[in-house]
């Protein structure tokens, strides 16, 4: 679901509390934030690649505050994007939707569940557009009720390509795809699982048209109050259909060589690029992940080419997870991802997929990562940095109400 979850049964019937205790550690950040120079987030060359000038601090911590393009962060506990399915009528952002993200408001950044940017984009039931007024007025109450929190967020602006079906598309029309190739698996359609069908490959005149559907999702992004967006292009989704070759078979300029075969991702993040500026634009990858039945022949020189023209954009950051346990599961090899890919990009990395405080500390500290997304424990934990910074257990996540409806394993993990 979007990949919803980055790296998954308690008794949690008490509401979160949103008073000083939630609040505790962000004004604790603060303090830090007064006391460190920007200096933490400067990079100086180092053989290629790149390391932290730390200064008299030191190497970086979880705890250490970052300027993230345009955005100065707290520190760098981030919240990983998270498709919940809990979106009203119309793919709108409904009140409850606007208490879970305020509950996590102490995140460094939150990024967005994942948010179609077309009417073709969805997959999934009940979740989020960016597309209409009334999608913008659902989110606008997101991003009032984290502003109002001390928070900062972004979209993550999303088109899922083949993961779909025609149910969810307008007309019962096939999902578009850019090689009309099926993929494995089955699909949730509403009333029961079916298998996956074969999508309709877009013709090379139909893509200027996908260009401008993100372009016009960025433009009600910031309609709506966001800080910035993410563009989705991880997790077998429209726009790494294209960045692989084992869904892009493509024969024109899209497809064929790794430089065609990226020309979209590129020409989407110059887009969007054009309507927040590249301090307020990210991108994720997911250059070892075989979820949606992904492969790829060479993922170090795919990833490896894309990274490098985007290190020109000097985008605020490159989003890049690790293979996670749960991928090598399901055929996914170690050995491309943050670490293996930080020589072809100079500028700030985000990465996510099953870290622990200490793991991501560890990360920062190696230099291949600058900031951590973390997923379920964010969904089970909204105070996870204040619980990081004490120390504390962490709430278990209830998998049984992941893509549920309404509050139950939703906006009642009970905080510290």
């Amino acid at each position: 679901m979007g990949r919803g979850f980055e790296e998954g049964d308690e008794d949690v019937a008490a509401p979160v509390q949103e008073g000083p205790s939630q609040n505790a550690w962000l004004r604790a950040s603060d303090g830090i934030r007064s006391e460190l120079p920007f200096a933490m987030g400067k990079r100086v060359r180092q053989g290629g690649c790149m390391s932290f000038d730390s200064g008299a601090r030191g190497v970086p911590s979880l705890f250490d505050p970052l300027q993230l393009g345009a955005v100065l962060l707290p520190h760098r506990i981030l919240m990983a994007p998270l498709t919940r399915c809990r979106a009203g009528a119309g793919n709108v952002p409904v009140a409850l939707n606007a208490q879970y993200y305020r509950q996590r408001a102490t995140a460094g950044l939150i990024i967005s569940e994942a948010t179609s940017v077309s009417p073709r984009g969805f997959g999934y039931p009940n979740t989020p557009g960016i597309f209409t007024e009334a999608q913008v007025a659902g989110w606008r109450g997101v991003t009032e009720a984290v502003h109002g929190a001390g928070g900062r967020i972004f979209l993550q602006l999303w088109h899922v390509g083949r993961i779909s079906h025609p149910s969810y598309q307008p007309g019962g029309e096939l999902p578009v795809a850019p090689s009309a190739l099926r993929p494995k698996g089955k699909i949730f359609t509403g009333t029961a699982m079916e298998e996956y069908g074969v999508p309709r490959a877009l013709e090379r005149s139909e893509i200027p048209g996908i260009i401008a559907e993100y372009v016009h999702g960025a433009r009600m992004a910031k309609a709506a109050g966001f800080d910035g967006v993410e563009i989705h292009n991880a997790n077998g989704y429209l726009l790494d259909q294209f960045l692989r070759d084992g869904t892009n078979h493509r024969g024109d300029s899209y497809g064929g060589s790794v430089q065609n075969r990226a020309r979209l991702t590129l020409e989407v993040t110059e887009a969007v690029v054009g309507v927040w500026g590249a301090d307020r634009v990210g991108i994720r990858l997911s250059p070892g992940g075989v979820f949606n039945d992904m492969r790829d022949s060479d993922p170090l020189a795919t990833f490896g080419h894309v990274l490098k023209e985007l290190d020109a954009l000097h985008l605020a950051y490159a989003h890049v997870t690790q293979v996670t346990a749960q991928d090598i599961a399901h055929g996914a090899a170690e050995g491309v991802g943050p670490r293996e890919l930080r020589p072809f990009y100079r500028g700030l990395i985000v990465s996510a997929g099953g870290f622990t405080r200490e793991t991501g500390d560890r990360a920062l500290a190696e230099g291949w990562a600058d900031a951590i997304a973390f997923g379920v424990p964010f969904l089970a934990n909204p105070d996870l940095p204040e619980r990081f910074h004490r120390g504390a257990p962490l709430n278990a996540a209830d998998e049984t109400t992941f893509y549920a409806s309404g509050p139950v394993g939703y906006t009642d993990y009970p905080t510290l």
